[in-house]
């Protein structure tokens, strides 16, 4: 892998970090902290949708973003390091 391929790798991978662990950050702190009495209006079932994102809906956020991090970086790999 050329020096080139390299950087190009590695940029795409920081940016597919960094935009996972934005959307992290909005879901667990946004929706699990600051709009938790608004989303608490919302009945999911029996439970406020406010109460279910914090305790439950950002750790399914987080295992789906677990999940998709997966797949891009093989998306990446194929794609850099079939250049080969």
């Amino acid at each position: 892998m050329t020096n080139d391929n390299r950087r190009a790798y590695w940029r795409a991978n920081t940016r597919l970090i960094r935009t996972l662990l934005i959307i992290w950050a909005i879901v667990s702190l946004g929706c699990s902290i600051l709009l938790v009495q608004p989303l608490n209006t919302i009945i999911l079932g029996k439970i406020p949708l406010g109460f279910w994102m914090a305790q439950q809906g950002s750790i399914f956020v987080f295992v789906i973003l677990i999940f998709v991090y997966a797949v891009q970086m093989d998306k990446l790999d194929r794609k850099y390091k079939g250049r080969e």
